[in-house]
C-alpha cells in the first residue's frame, strides 16, 4: 500500500469541483456549498497534522466536508426549536393562519364573549393533548409550552432531536385535526 502525503498548494485545483458538486448535491444551496468547501479546506490545513495518510487526500478532504454539512443541518435544526408555529385555526378567517397561543385564555381580556371562547379553546386543546399518546404528550409540552431546550428533553426522555421533532410535528397535527373536529366545528 502506498503512503499518501498532503499537499494544500494543488487542493483547489483538484479537487474544489469535486467537493463543491458534493456538497451542493446535499445542500441544495450554492452558496452555502462554497461556505461549505472553503471550510472544509480550512478545516484540512488547520488539521492536516493529524493527516496519517491511510486515505487519499481526496477521500480525507470529503470525511472533512460531510461533518461540515452534519454541522449546518444541525445548526440550522437547532434554530427550528426557536421558532413559533403556526397554526391555521380558522377556514373563515381572512389570514392565512393566526398564533394558537393567542387563542388560549388570556385573562385581561375585556370582552366578556372573547374570554369565554378563549377558556373553551383552551379546554379544547387541554382535551385534545390528553388524547395524544403519553411520549407524544410529553414533548409536545415541553417543547411548545413549557419552552424546554431540545437538548434538555432528549436528555430526559432518552430520545434524539430528530425523534423530538417527528414526534412534536406529529402532536401538532393531530392537535390540529382534533381542534378541527372538536372545536372549529361548534
Amino acid at each position: 500500500m502506498t503512503e499518501n502525503y498532503l499537499n494544500p498548494t494543488s487542493w483547489v485545483d483538484n479537487y474544489a469541483d469535486y467537493l463543491f458538486n458534493y456538497a451542493v448535491a446535499r445542500v441544495s444551496d450554492a452558496e452555502i456549498a462554497k461556505d461549505l468547501v472553503q471550510e472544509t479546506f480550512l478545516a484540512g490545513l488547520k488539521s492536516a497534522k493529524n493527516f496519517q495518510g491511510a486515505a487519499t487526500e481526496r477521500t480525507w478532504l470529503i470525511a472533512i466536508l460531510k461533518r461540515k454539512v452534519i454541522d449546518y443541518y444541525r445548526k440550522i435544526n437547532s434554530k427550528k426549536g426557536k421558532a413559533e408555529v403556526r397554526i391555521n385555526y380558522s377556514s373563515q378567517s381572512d389570514s392565512a393562519g393566526d398564533w394558537l397561543e393567542e387563542n388560549v385564555a388570556d385573562p385581561f381580556s375585556t370582552l366578556e364573549n372573547d374570554a369565554i371562547e378563549n377558556e373553551e379553546l383552551g379546554l379544547a386543546i387541554q382535551e385534545c393533548i390528553s388524547k395524544l399518546p403519553k411520549k407524544q404528550s410529553a414533548v409536545f409540552v415541553m417543547k411548545t409550552i413549557r419552552g424546554l431546550s431540545t437538548e434538555d428533553i432528549c436528555n430526559e426522555l432518552g430520545i434524539n432531536p430528530s425523534n423530538l421533532w417527528v414526534m412534536v410535528h406529529r402532536a401538532r397535527t393531530s392537535l390540529m385535526g382534533c381542534l378541527n373536529e372538536n372545536w372549529f366545528k361548534l
